[in-house]
């Protein structure tokens, strides 16, 4: 199947979280009116979702690996188009919360086999290139979710976003099955007992190279979490521009990650994964190191500004190829390895996120300073990681763990 239309496809499915979390950003307001609560309160549904977003992937990782993508992926779609119909249906605080719990199994069921689909079907810079397809199509999902929420509030009321959400879910449902699992070569699941499914994650967690994927990965990502909380702030408080201002600079933020991506897509017909990830977490750090410096002086908006693009436009070089050297040791357990990067990810960022609003609260400096920090760490282990990955490591591990303590 042609990388592109497999890159279209998966990310029609990985959009599934960004439109979820940004489209019914706009009825806050009209939501909590309707419930009788505070827009506070309403804002609990999203970290309700985003949370079990990232626990649930832990469950459906070793799943898709036992069961299969498609069985799992089907699932989770069935799963986010019933809870986001009832999510539509409720009328109460608790309702609203507890299905988009729900809403979020199935979103992380999706979620983690996107990236084990990817491995299933290619490796190395291959992978790398592919995620970088995925990303493409995934830049446009967050940038035009608010204004589809908008949209379907100009003629329906707050409910109608979920009824859209539910109705996309199960047309996906269908076009996959059709245009994707039948035309990609199906992976044999692994005929293994349920019990084991747990103590796989013991092989990805001893694959320390895989992990300082993993965990970098997740450090780079937490300092751009840390910005998108703050940005609002940042952009219209601290440096006084207009909400179209403020627009218009996030939109760019946008294209920069979309520029790096579509620059990495072609760096990797001629230089290793790992190496342009090296640099783009040093250009990374290297432009948190001048924001510090550039806040400490008071200095320009346009300087803060163009710094902070260029933090963001480098992760646009940074994931597809932290994302490939994570799952490239794991041929057998891409599904495993890619819920503990989910999951690691979405809960350790999150937390982070949390952190800095009690600890910066409307201060500029300490918001670039945690930010620094989290790509510092990112620095470190790039640094270390070797110039190549090595092939095929996870399964010697797996092998010998079978050997001694039987079948994985």
């Amino acid at each position: 199947m042609p990388h592109f239309q497999l890159a279209v496809l998966l990310g029609m499915t990985v959009a599934l979280g960004p439109l979820a979390l940004d489209a019914y950003l706009p009825a806050f307001p009209d939501i909590a009116d309707d419930l009788g609560v505070s827009k506070a309160d309403v804002g609990l549904t999203l970290s309700a979702y985003v949370f079990t977003l990232g626990l649930a992937q832990l469950v459906g990782g070793p799943l898709s690996d036992r069961y299969g993508r498609q069985r799992i992926l089907l699932l989770g779609l069935a799963v986010f188009a019933a809870a986001s119909f009832m999510v539509a249906l409720a009328g109460s605080l608790n309702e609203m919360l507890g299905w988009r719990i729900v809403q979020g199994i199935g979103g992380a069921f999706c979620a983690v086999s996107v990236p084990a689909i990817v491995r299933d079907q290619c490796r190395g810079n291959e992978a790398a290139r592919l995620f970088g397809m995925i990303g493409l199509v995934m830049f446009i999902a967050p940038a035009s979710a608010p204004a589809l929420g908008s949209a379907l509030l100009v003629v329906s009321d707050w409910p109608a976003i979920y009824q859209a959400l539910s109705g996309y879910a199960l047309l996906l449902a269908v076009v996959l099955h059709f245009g994707l699992f039948r035309r990609i070569p199906a992976r044999t699941p692994q005929q293994t007992p349920v019990r084991t499914l747990l103590t796989n994650y013991r092989l990805v967690l001893r694959h320390r190279l895989s992990m300082r994927f993993i965990l970098l990965q997740t450090l780079a990502f937490s300092a751009m979490l840390v910005f998108i909380t703050h940005a609002s702030f940042i952009y219209q408080g601290a440096l006084g521009l207009s909400n179209a201002a403020f627009s218009a600079l996030f939109a760019a933020n946008v294209a920069a990650m979309a520029c790096l991506n579509l620059l990495n897509r072609r760096l990797l017909f001629h230089f290793p994964a790992v190496q342009i990830m090296r640099t783009a977490v040093r250009a990374q750090h290297g432009a948190l190191a001048l924001l510090v410096l550039l806040v400490v002086l008071d200095a320009p908006t346009w300087a803060v500004a163009a710094c902070l693009v260029a933090v963001a436009g480098c992760m646009g070089a940074i994931v597809p190829n932290s994302l490939a050297g994570a799952l490239d040791h794991f041929p057998n357990l891409g599904g495993t390895a890619a819920a503990l990067l989910g999951a690691t990810q979405f809960t350790v960022a999150g937390l982070i996120s949390a952190l800095s609003t009690r600890v910066a609260g409307e201060a500029l400096l300490p918001i670039v300073l945690i930010m620094a920090v989290c790509s510092l760490g990112a620095l470190l282990l790039a640094n270390g990681a070797p110039r190549a990955v090595c092939r095929h490591a996870a399964e010697e591990e797996a092998e010998a763990a079978a050997r001694s303590s039987g079948p994985v």
